[in-house]
């Protein structure tokens, strides 16, 4: 083995390629200058390569890929000792070079034939494409359906909160109604007793007239407590008329002007052509002073009164609207302090006020509220600390 390769590098017999060429320059320089272009390409594909492979540790099947950069390199080494060749007759070293470059050459191939059928069963860029759009698509849909699901359980959480409200105001409601109606029961009896005992004493002592008057005088805010009660109850006795509510808006504004004082500015806003709605008057002129007043307390240092009028046909009402059938909102809202999320869900409570001890007696939202519901109508609050209150009265249209 060691004579075989003593044989294989010795030079002493061999003349240089370039003798074969007859040291033609134009030969010469041909090899070269190709030769060198070859061996420099080929050895810039394995750094090429293997910066690639640096940059990318997910490719699959990297290693044909380093097989491959030697391979590349050893055809290089060939081509760049061709060029020694044409002045050093080095064969010898030249036939070990492409003996390495053939295993090379052979090995890669021998990993690359078998590799072909999972290689092409790799997805194209095609069809990781569609991939990516059915993902996205996906993903979009899942987006709208967490939506949808966060919208749907927001609405069931309002409707549970507005079903609960409704439940704590109905019991309230018939708590209210059956204690006021026995009590204006026993009123009746107290004040007819003690207008029969007035009667009686006309000729007798003046102390005792003045007694009974001041018992009848209590008695009747009495009555007009329980006629409070019996309207958030929605027991009051109703006389249901068809009303343009255009004219009912206009007569109040024309009292509340004078009552409200000079530091409230009334604005009213009436839409053209408006619905007639059916109502008793009485009551609908007392819940707008009801709650004209209550806006002129929430504005102690004065500020704008408006009062709204606009019809809202079936289907066109707000989420917080009525659930069905044709109304006219009378909307009335004031620039005053406002209340807070906590008062605003006491706000329509009998005998809930803010106000300190002895001013108000906490029915005048709550009587609003009755009557409103009695009429088969519908009432909503909002308010905002600092902006105002707004409080919108709907109430069913005549012949709707």
């Amino acid at each position: 083995m060691i004579d075989y390769l003593r044989r294989l590098i010795e030079t002493e017999r061999f003349a240089p390629h370039g003798y074969c060429l007859q040291w033609q320059p134009e030969l010469i320089w041909t090899h070269v200058v190709s030769d060198t272009l070859i061996g420099v390409s080929y050895f810039s594909i394995p750094f090429a390569l293997a910066y690639f492979m640096a940059k990318r540790r997910d490719v699959q099947f990297g290693w044909v890929v380093w097989m491959f950069a030697v391979f590349i390199m050893a055809c290089g080494l060939t081509h760049f000792f061709a060029i020694w060749t044409l002045w050093n007759p080095d064969y010898g070293v030249e036939a070990i070079i492409k003996a390495l470059t053939a295993i090379a050459s052979v090995v890669t191939a021998i990993a690359l034939w078998p590799l072909l059928p999972r290689a092409i069963a790799l997805p194209s860029p095609a069809q990781l494409q569609r991939v990516n759009d059915d993902l996205r698509m996906r993903i979009a849909e899942r987006d709208a359906a967490i939506e949808a699901l966060r919208r749907e359980t927001t609405e069931r959480l309002r409707a549970e909160e507005m079903l609960r409200q409704a439940q704590k105001m109905e019991a309230l409601g018939q708590m209210s109604g059956g204690v006021a109606h026995d009590f204006n029961n026993m009123l009746t009896v107290v004040l007819a007793n003690l207008d029969r005992a007035r009667r009686l004493a006309d000729a007798g002592d003046a102390r005792l007239h003045k007694t009974l008057d001041a018992a009848i005088a209590g008695g009747e805010r009495a009555a007009a407590l329980v006629d409070q009660l019996l309207s958030f109850a929605r027991r009051q006795p109703l006389q249901p008329t068809p009303l343009d509510p255009e004219a009912v808006v206009r007569d109040v504004a024309s009292m509340l002007e004078r009552t409200l004082g000079q530091t409230v500015d009334i604005a009213i806003d009436v839409q053209p052509d408006g619905w007639r709605i059916v109502a008793d008057r009485n009551q609908t002129e007392n819940a707008l002073v009801n709650l004209a007043v209550n806006a002129q307390q929430a504005m102690p240092g004065g500020g704008t009164l408006r009062v709204t009028v606009r019809n809202v046909a079936a289907g066109d009402a707000p989420d917080d609207g009525p659930a069905a059938g044709d109304h006219v909102l009378i909307e009335v809202s004031d620039t005053g302090v406002g209340m807070p999320p906590d008062v605003v869900e006491r706000a329509f409570d009998p005998f809930f006020t803010t106000k300190p001890i002895g001013q108000g007696t906490g029915l005048g939202l709550s009587q609003v509220y009755g009557f409103v519901r009695q009429s088969n109508g519908h009432i909503t609050l909002k308010s905002d600390v600092g902006v105002g209150t707004t409080v919108r009265l709907y109430l069913p249209r005549a012949g709707g």
